[in-house]
Parts: structure tokens; C-alpha cells; sequence
């Protein structure tokens, strides 16, 4: 295995510790150092190499951290399998971020169903991304699809106004798509009763970071605007035909 590091977000860490640590002695060194910027969830043993893996959670979510057996050194990095080219780091917090889906408040999405609606994304939106739009824009090629939009307006004021104008809107599913596939602002006063600051709060809580921020029907969380193929790909492995 390669553990390749990348910018550090945490200096090297040099101390006289232990001739071998354990979990204890790692969190403890661990959580002098992100002291204020973030919270350990997690340190194991690495399943590879002899260092342990160490699970933060700070400002932009999930990260791992790597510490040597000593507790001398914290890597900031990837680990990558050089025989697969997979990355083991990406694998890891893909794992860790995965939700239920059955845990999803769908009542409060806006839902639309193409075909037999086999294929299942949720998805956290701003009006105001322009990633959102685009990435809308490629699920709308798709059939055999459910897409549950989750109103997350983080971008700007503008877009709080705009989501609450689509949800007070007679036809939810009409109004954003007019808004996000065709630039048609929502007629609607935004004075009704919505979900949308409990769904800000929501996608704070699941760690959405960046829009758009999706979910599939097998809890596998992703963020941005994929290729289209990559997207139906990963669809069709979440969501796979019954047989």
C-alpha cells in the first residue's frame, strides 16, 4: 500500500511518545491537535500498513487522518492500492457518510417520477448553483427514474426566497423545473408554511457541504455535477432491476 500525501491540513507532529501507541494514545494526540477545528469520531487500526486510521469531523464534514504506530506522525493523504489504482481513502468515507435511505423526510421533497421510477437520487438543491442546474438538467435525460429534491438554499438570500416561492407554488414539480431547466423564476408569494429551513438544518446535519449534494437508494452519498454515464452507472448499482 501508498499512502500519498497531499497538502496537510495538520502539520507533522513530532513528540517522544510512545515506544507503540494504541487507539487511546492516538485519540489523545490527535485531539490536542484539531482542538477547536474539529471532533474524532473514530481511530482503528488501519486494514493495511501499521498505522491507524483516525475519523474527524470538522467544518467541510468527514476527513481521515493517518498515524503512525509510534503516534509521531499524522498524515494528511490518500491512500491509493497500486495493484487497482483504487482509492482506499475515497472508498473509506464513502462508507462512513452513507445514510438510510428510509431515513430521508420524502414528504417534505419535491418528487418526480419518469417511467417506472426504478432508478432512486435524492438530491440537496440550490436554485442559485450552477452545478445544481446542470447536474438537473442531465437527470432530466433520464427514464425510469425518481428524483426527490430536497429545497437546500445556501448559496445566497435569494434563494431562500425562490425555494419557498416554489413550495407555496400549486405545482412544486412544475415551478422548479421551470426554474432550474428553463430560467423561469417561480410566481408564487413565498408566504406559506415550508419545510425549508428544517431542510437546511437536515443537510447541515448529513454534512452537505457543496451543491449539489446526492443521495442514492443505497445510503452512497456523491457531491457535484458527474458525467452523465457515471451518474447512470452509479443509479443502476444502487438500484438495480428486480429480478
Amino acid at each position: 500500500m501508498i499512502v500519498r500525501r497531499t497538502v496537510a491540513l495538520l502539520p507533522l507532529i513530532c513528540s517522544a511518545a510512545l515506544a507503540f501507541a494504541d487507539e487511546a494514545a492516538v485519540r489523545r494526540m490527535i485531539e490536542d491537535k484539531v482542538r477547536g477545528a474539529g471532533q474524532v469520531e473514530a481511530v482503528r487500526k488501519a486494514p493495511w500498513g501499521n498505522l491507524f486510521e483516525v475519523v474527524v469531523r470538522g467544518p467541510e464534514g468527514l476527513q481521515i487522518y493517518y498515524v503512525d504506530s509510534k503516534a509521531l506522525v499524522i498524515i494528511a493523504g490518500q491512500a491509493i492500492d497500486p495493484k487497482s489504482g483504487r482509492n482506499l481513502t475515497e472508498e473509506r468515507l464513502q462508507k462512513l457518510s452513507a445514510i438510510k435511505w428510509a431515513s430521508l423526510p420524502f414528504d417534505a421533497a419535491i418528487t418526480t417520477t419518469r417511467g417506472g421510477g426504478r432508478r432512486k437520487i435524492a438530491v440537496f438543491s440550490d436554485p442559485n448553483c450552477p452545478y445544481c442546474k446542470r447536474f438537473e438538467k442531465d437527470l432530466a435525460k433520464l427514464d425510469d427514474i425518481t428524483v426527490h429534491i430536497f429545497l437546500y438554499p445556501v448559496i445566497s438570500p435569494a434563494s431562500v426566497a425562490q425555494t419557498k416561492s416554489v413550495w407555496c407554488s400549486k405545482d412544486r414539480a412544475k415551478a422548479w423545473n421551470d426554474l432550474m431547466l428553463r430560467d423561469i423564476p417561480p410566481a408564487a408569494k413565498p408566504d406559506c408554511d415550508t419545510p425549508v429551513d428544517k431542510l437546511v438544518a437536515l443537510g447541515r446535519k448529513l454534512g452537505a457541504t457543496s451543491t449539489p449534494t446526492w443521495f442514492l437508494e443505497n445510503g452512497q452519498r456523491h457531491s457535484g455535477a458527474l458525467p452523465l454515464n457515471d451518474v447512470r452507472r452509479l443509479l443502476d448499482e444502487a438500484s438495480p432491476p428486480k429480478r
